[in-house]
């Protein structure tokens, strides 16, 4: 009886380091690497319920490295077009080419609108 309590115990345990392993992996697929710093960044539709074109891409720990930061911004809304419209063309309304001048670091997030253009 104690051999299969301990079998259990290490099923459980095998159980609870894969479900916490998985977690991690899912949390790191939204980070991206650019001139050797991570970004965690997220792309999303302004209002889904009216267009998916429109979208905010935000990239989080932007003041490690601004110009990286904006490349990897470029990078989530290329892939966030590609995803919905199957395009990387995008009209930026505030986007990695603005004049730095107009971009802001809020809470160390970079934060940038654009448009999905159609093939």
């Amino acid at each position: 009886m104690s051999r299969l309590k301990g079998r259990v115990g290490l099923a459980g345990l095998a159980v609870a380091l894969a479900v916490t392993s998985g977690c991690s992996w899912q949390k790191r697929e939204n980070r991206l690497l650019f001139g050797g710093f991570y970004f965690p960044v997220k792309a999303k539709a302004i209002d889904k319920k009216v267009s998916l074109a429109d979208f905010t891409v935000t990239v989080d720990k932007a003041s490690q490295s601004p110009d990286d930061a904006r490349e990897a911004g470029r990078h989530g809304g290329t892939v966030y077009c590609i995803g919905n419209y199957g395009t990387s063309e995008i009209e930026w309304s505030l986007g990695p080419d603005s004049d730095p001048a107009q971009l802001r670091i809020v809470d160390d997030k970079l934060t940038f609108s654009g448009t999905c253009q159609r093939p």
